[in-house]
């Protein structure tokens, strides 16, 4: 036993530097020593200190801070190579928050493990945190396996089989299996907070998108991808998948207020072209590269603030579903 507390004796020390220390918390020989006998009930010998501190920055690379640096006391600064500041640790802790792709056990386990990394003084600034949200999150607790699995055959380039869900309505709302299908995946893409899987489906030879929470009881087949794809073609169709809809890229034109400026930059990126119109402070021109199927949906959303011009075929579709939709209000 005695061996053992006196080997134990490094790990003391670091963890409380670890937790209990930081730049505006110096900690003395004698704080030091009275903190790792209230956490772990053992009593240090001050010259034992000062030596394990000494075997941690010159053996172990700690950076740690010394009185005889600053006339004050001990802690220890965070390597930025390793270490998470606390801006970014809170902002993980934001994202799986609010995540819709996760259940909330799991992101409670996981915003535990942020706030063990931090000190006791930064996880004090976040005590009373609050998550304001709607009741969203998926029901799938396999989707941070689902992320591994996935990736896992992409790396040995092995083909997967899956459980696809979707609701329905029968008697109630509940979700049910769609699809078992064989898929040969190639990149998971992240888009309006939800993982996609992009796959090409057993028998097909273009691009599909699957939401990973959707995904269940994947199983890594002995079968290799055998369609092979370029980085380019996978950035390209993930690119041009709007709302994740799959499928061949249009030129599209279309007249927006100045309201979305922004927000068509979030959703298209950087690679578009914006025209200002003569006389008209209040809209622009826009000509991008986008999925059909993907713009019309976003359109279809900002209809008070969208008018498309071409492709005409895209134009005639979306009059159709405002005719429609005009006769249901109109009856």
């Amino acid at each position: 036993m005695e061996l053992y507390e006196k080997n134990g004796n490094i790990l003391y020390i670091l963890n409380v530097l670890k937790k209990y220390s930081d730049e505006e918390h110096k900690l003395s020989i004698s704080e030091l020593k009275e903190k790792i006998n209230e956490i772990y009930g053992e009593d240090i010998d001050p010259r034992t200190i000062r030596r394990n501190i000494n075997l941690l920055k010159e053996k172990f690379g700690y950076d740690i801070s010394t009185y005889n640096d600053n006339k004050i006391g001990y802690y220890i600064s965070n390597d930025p190579e390793t270490d998470f500041e606390p801006g970014e640790i809170r902002a993980i802790i934001d994202n799986f928050s609010y995540a819709n792709y996760i259940v909330p056990s799991i992101a409670k386990n996981i915003i535990k493990k942020c706030k063990n990394i931090q000190t006791v003084y930064e996880n004090e600034k976040i005590k009373d945190y609050e998550i304001y949200a709607n009741d969203s999150k998926t029901e799938n607790t396999e989707v941070i396996m689902n992320i591994e699995d996935i990736s896992n055959s992409i790396f040995r380039k092995k083909k997967i089989k899956f459980e696809y869900w979707k609701y329905a309505i029968t008697n109630k709302l509940e979700k049910t299996i769609v699809s078992n299908p064989i898929v040969s995946p190639y990149a998971i893409v992240y888009s309006k907070q939800e993982f996609y899987l992009i796959g090409i489906k057993e028998g097909q030879t273009n691009f599909y998108n699957y939401r990973i929470d959707r995904i269940k009881n994947i199983q890594i087949l002995d079968d290799d991808i055998t369609i092979k794809k370029k980085k380019s073609e996978i950035k390209d169709f993930a690119e041009s998948s709007i709302e994740m809809f799959g499928g061949k890229k249009e030129e599209i034109e279309a007249i927006c207020h100045i309201w979305l400026l922004d927000a068509i930059f979030d959703t298209f990126g950087r690679n578009v072209t914006i025209e200002k119109i003569p006389n008209d402070d209040e809209h622009f021109k826009l000509l991008v590269d986008a999925n059909p199927l993907g713009f019309r949906m976003w359109a279809m959303r900002n209809i008070d603030l969208v008018e498309v011009k071409k492709p005409i075929a895209l134009r005639n579709e979306m009059i159709n579903i405002i005719k429609k939709a005009k006769e249901k209000y109109d009856t």
